[in-house]
């Protein structure tokens, strides 16, 4: 399922479960809800509907657990963040402090063309200006 045809709350959605799931495994409405800061009903009810859409699955009382095509999602939004969060800094001048939020509102609306000649532009980096690591275009970890 392409990343475009999903809403931006969805697109956050698997972003948070992805980084719970790396933390903990198996993820919690619970802590999907604290993290995102909405109800437990309103959690709830979003997993059910990325189960429907087969991005991840779900089991009562053993949390959930992003699909293959969940955790690709995840990855190129997570892609597009970390590489608009280091071209907002080293090429707008952007205060490092500064790019997160900026990254969260255009990190959905990027298409794949801006993204490979934003990658280009910075010299296909491996790291944001945070440190943490950027997935490649094959959305696969840095080695």
């Amino acid at each position: 399922m392409s990343k475009a045809a999903l809403s931006v709350a969805i697109q956050d959605y698997l972003k948070c479960v992805y980084k719970l799931q790396a933390e903990h495994g198996r993820v919690t409405i619970g802590a999907l809800a604290k993290d995102l800061g909405v109800s437990p009903a309103s959690a709830s009810a979003m997993v059910k509907k990325l189960a429907a859409l087969d991005l991840l699955r779900h089991e009562r009382y053993r949390g959930a657990q992003l699909t293959a095509a969940g955790e690709d999602v995840a990855l190129e939004v997570i892609r597009h963040h970390r590489l608009l969060e280091l071209y907002l800094a080293e090429t707008l001048g952007l205060h490092v402090d500064a790019v997160h939020d900026e990254a969260d509102r255009l990190e959905h609306v990027i298409s794949e063309e801006l993204e490979a000649r934003i990658d280009k532009a910075l010299g296909f980096p491996t790291h944001d200006p945070h440190g943490d690591p950027i997935p490649g275009p094959d959305l696969k970890w840095p080695g």
